[in-house]
């Protein structure tokens, strides 16, 4: 699951503009996501994620902008009974 909006916060407020690229950072063997941007915001995500890196708050590495895609799927509907409650300690 992804955020519905853009990772950016602005004065107590999330930006409400929906997500177009996945950031993240891509450190060695390793890769890890750090939010979400709309077109709007890409330069200051890019500079927030490099800012959290000099603070070592995040990996360095090379920041990542990779474009979503929208996938259409045809609804799958299931009935409330089909449904297993699972107990993670089993």
């Amino acid at each position: 699951m992804l955020p519905d909006r853009c990772s950016i916060i602005h004065d107590h407020q999330r930006c409400p503009n929906p997500p177009h690229y996945v950031v993240s950072v891509k450190s060695g063997d390793d890769e890890y996501m750090v939010g979400v941007a709309c077109t709007m915001h890409e330069a200051a995500v890019s500079k927030k994620v490099a800012d959290l890196q000099g603070q070592n708050r995040i990996p360095k590495g090379a920041i990542k902008f990779v474009e979503l895609h929208q996938v259409g799927t045809d609804c799958i509907r299931a009935d409330p009974d089909d449904r297993i409650q699972m107990d993670p300690f089993d």
